[in-house]
This record gives C-alpha cells, sequence and structure tokens, in this order.
C-alpha cells in the first residue's frame, strides 16, 4: 500500500503520471500503433474483402447460420486485430465480419478510444447492417480486450440481447483493470484522471471501478437468451487479476487458456491475435454442438 504523502501537484508530475498511465493503457491494444500503421494498406473493405471477411455479399450456411462480428481492442482496427482469427473462421465455413469503433478525431487508424457507450452505439448500428445484410435473424459476437467487454453494453441497455446469439471474450476486461495496481496512483495526482477521461475516455472507462464499469457491472454480468464465453490466460499483464474477467451467472463458460494447453505462455495480446489454441476454443464456443477437445495439438490444426 502507498505511503500517504503529500501528492505531486506539478505540471512536470502529472505529465509524468500521464505518460506512464498511457503506455500502461495501450497495452490494453491487441497490436500497437505501428502495427495498425504498418496493415493501414490492407485496412480497406476490399483488401478484407479479399482475405474472406466483411463480404457483404456472404450468406450463411445451414451448418453456420449466424454470422460472426468481430470486435477489436484498444488502439487496435478492424483489420490488425483479426489477421489469423477472421481468415480461420471464414475456413471453417462462417460469414465473418468486422468493424471499426471508437475513432478519435484526428487520431487514424485505431479505435477504441471514444466514450464506450458511444462504441456500443456503433456496433449495434453495424450489427444491424450485418443481420439485414445476412438475412440472419442473430448474430454472434467474439472480441478481443475491449473488444469482448464494450458488447456487455449493448446487450444490457440497447436492445442487443435480441440480436445476439452468443458473446465470446477473449481476454475481457469484464470488470475493469488494475493495471497491476497502476491505475491506484490516480488518487494521488488530482486532475490527472480528469486529464485522461477528456483525452482517452476510452481508457478512462476501463479503469475499475470507473462509473462506466460500475454501471456496467451492476446487476450481474448477463442478460438472459444470450451464451457467454470467457477465455483468458494466466500470463495476462494487461486485465488482472485474471480472474476478474470471468462472468457469474447462467449460461457462462469460463475458460482458463492453461487448463487447455498447459505450455501455452500466451499473454495479453497473443491470446487474441495469434493464439490458435484459443481460436479453436472461440470456434467451440461458436459452435457447441460440433466441438471438438482444445488441447496443445489444437494450435496445428
Amino acid at each position: 500500500m502507498l505511503p500517504r504523502s503529500p501528492a505531486p501537484r506539478t505540471p512536470r508530475a502529472r505529465r509524468t503520471l500521464v505518460a506512464l498511465l498511457l503506455a500502461a493503457l495501450t497495452l490494453i491494444v491487441p497490436t500497437a500503433t505501428a502495427t495498425a500503421a504498418s496493415a493501414s494498406a490492407s485496412a480497406s473493405a476490399q483488401a478484407t474483402t479479399s482475405r474472406g471477411w466483411n463480404d457483404f455479399s456472404c450468406k450463411p450456411s445451414a451448418a453456420h447460420p449466424r454470422p460472426v462480428v468481430l470486435v477489436h481492442g484498444t488502439f487496435a482496427n478492424s483489420v490488425d486485430n483479426w489477421l489469423v482469427l477472421a481468415p480461420y473462421l471464414v475456413d471453417r465455413g462462417y460469414c465473418v465480419f468486422s468493424l471499426d469503433y471508437g475513432r478519435l478525431p484526428g487520431v487514424p487508424l485505431i479505435g477504441g478510444l471514444g466514450p464506450i457507450d458511444a462504441s456500443a452505439e456503433q456496433l449495434a448500428a453495424y450489427v444491424d447492417r450485418v443481420l439485414a445484410a445476412t438475412g440472419a435473424p442473430e448474430a454472434d459476437l467474439v472480441g478481443h480486450s475491449q473488444g469482448g467487454m464494450m458488447p456487455h453494453y449493448y446487450l444490457k441497455f440497447l436492445g442487443g440481447a435480441a440480436k445476439v446469439n452468443a458473446l465470446v471474450g477473449i481476454a475481457p476486461d469484464n470488470h475493469g483493470t488494475t493495471l497491476l495496481g497502476l491505475t491506484a496512483l490516480l488518487p494521488y495526482f488530482p486532475g490527472v484522471g480528469d486529464l485522461l477521461t477528456e483525452n482517452t475516455p476510452g481508457l478512462a472507462d476501463q479503469v475499475a471501478g470507473s462509473p462506466f464499469i460500475t454501471r456496467l457491472t451492476a446487476g450481474g454480468d448477463t442478460v438472459p437468451g444470450v451464451r457467454y464465453t470467457v477465455i483468458a490466460t494466466r500470463y495476462d499483464e494487461v486485465v488482472t487479476p485474471y480472474r476478474t474477467q470471468f462472468l457469474d451467472g447462467p449460461n457462462v463458460r469460463n475458460v482458463l487458456l492453461q487448463d487447455l494447453c498447459p505450455l501455452s505462455l500466451s499473454e495479453h495480446v497473443a491470446i487474441g491475435t495469434i493464439d490458435r489454441v484459443a481460436f479453436h476454443e472461440v470456434a467451440n464456443a461458436l459452435d457447441p454442438a460440433h466441438a471438438t477437445p482444445t488441447t496443445c495439438a489444437s494450435a496445428i490444426g
């Protein structure tokens, strides 16, 4: 526990803490800003369609009757978060779509920075567009980090429960995060929390105990009619403690990656971007009637 010493009030101290917070909070990203920039050439709808997803002419099959909407994490976009998982699901016969959300003016390529309630409204509009294009009555959602948590707002407050069959969260910060206690420093630096909220509200909303998280979790973790799966890793260095990712309620399955593959060393970024063991479990969650055991060998399947 930190001593109750006088709070640093100098502009330099505040700038230093903001820099530390932003550096740590960017770890909530599935990939960093540089990765987003390197993926910019493939960020167009034409590029993603050429890889088989975001094809609005796709019609769900009898085997996979619901489209899958992928929801990226903070500082990511609709392409870079899903360069492995989207083709993985397309190859298995799914109609797959991904959206950009939470963009701030003057900040290109990266999302998840805007107020999360507004981001949930963007998700709601996108799901409506996907359902209209595919003719399906419901969609399944798969999200990484913020993208696994933000849809809960859509389900609880924006009517999403009537349009969603399943939500699969990969390393989601369902109850916020302390970032290994770093955010506990905020009370010692008066004004920094306000500065963080003003500049990147999507980050401030994710801090454990924030007004957004408090409202989101009030009344329980789940809503009736939706199946929930959470896939976490014990080596998550961002959403900490990792067990805070797990949900409590009916129709919930909480999965620890290392229980499926003890050899896995995936942390917060890897589990959502490249880990095919985790992705095998995503496929099981989307089609539980045809689920097969997930093991370390699933990485080569």
